[in-house]
């Protein structure tokens, strides 16, 4: 885990926002809701115990700093996966299949997503939850495909985690047997190692990003169910071996299916579609 990139951000500095509202909702409290469990302690990441040896005067010795960071990384995870499965059980009862989509910035997701909820056309439906650091600009493209959609702005935080997204679906109310499609944070390192409860992540490249992308970050492909090779319309402009990223992509995952789309072109989206209500059907 990361020390300096907000991975330990506290829960009251993530914000909840639903395209034309003109209030955030700042959560930090016990909570019930419908998910048919009760959820009865303050979660902040970030303030999980440590483990570590404390001097008695509050000072610290260097050589427990890899110990007790170990400990807070260890906690954290840990606290994540116990809701994620929450989130997993809650969304298996309602039949909904969740996704969860992660990609640099700059990979066409937002896009692709926009062109993937009108291609469904309601069959099944979709709900979006936006995870961003700052804005509402993803949100209001998606809003204005029809579909459902709630904002996530992590502050500094570079990830969503499973409690956002227990705190998002109490808000959004996915409908049951709909497809939630979870658009997280730009980044291809943290997202690897936070569960939301999703059914798969499916991550998003783009051939203007370079091929060696499952190289540098081969935990993020070993996680992934599927990868979507995006803007292949570009192709012959760019210098981007398909066969050579697939292999690196492979080496760290065998199981990892891979599609090839152009959100801009249309090309190769039927078969995304088909992949989609295949998923949601299972």
């Amino acid at each position: 885990m990361c020390d300096t990139c907000g991975c330990n951000q506290p829960a009251e500095a993530v914000t909840f926002r639903k395209p034309g509202a003109e209030h955030q909702h700042h959560e930090h409290h016990h909570h019930e809701h419908d998910h048919h469990h009760h959820h009865d302690h303050d979660h902040e990441h970030g303030h999980a115990h440590t483990h570590g040896h404390a001097h008695p005067h509050g000072h610290g010795h260097d050589h427990d700093h890899a110990p007790r960071t170990l400990a807070v990384e260890q906690d954290v995870l840990l606290q994540n996966n116990l809701l994620a499965q929450r989130n997993r059980g809650w969304f298996e009862a309602k039949g909904i299949t969740a996704l969860n989509l992660v990609s640099s910035p700059g990979s066409g997701k937002t896009t692709l997503l926009e062109k993937t909820i009108r291609g469904l056309d309601g069959a099944p439906v979709v709900s979006v939850i936006e995870g961003d650091q700052q804005t509402m600009h993803d949100a209001d493209r998606i809003n204005a495909t029809g579909a459902a959609v709630l904002q996530v702005n992590t502050g500094n935080g570079c990830h969503l985690d499973a409690d956002m997204i227990r705190r998002a679906c109490d808000e959004l109310q996915p409908p049951a047997g709909s497809l939630l499609m979870i658009e997280n944070v730009g980044n291809l390192v943290c997202p690897a190692l936070f569960d939301l409860g999703e059914a798969a992540k499916v991550v998003i490249i783009s051939v203007t990003e370079g091929d060696d992308k499952p190289s540098k970050y081969p935990n993020m492909f070993a996680e992934a169910g599927l990868c979507l090779i995006n803007k292949i319309d570009l192709l012959p402009y760019v210098d981007f071996d398909v066969e050579a990223c697939m292999a690196a992509a492979a080496s760290v995952n065998p199981r990892l299916e891979f599609l090839q789309v152009s959100a801009t072109t249309g090309e190769g989206l039927d078969r995304w579609l088909d992949w989609l209500r295949s998923r949601t059907r299972a």
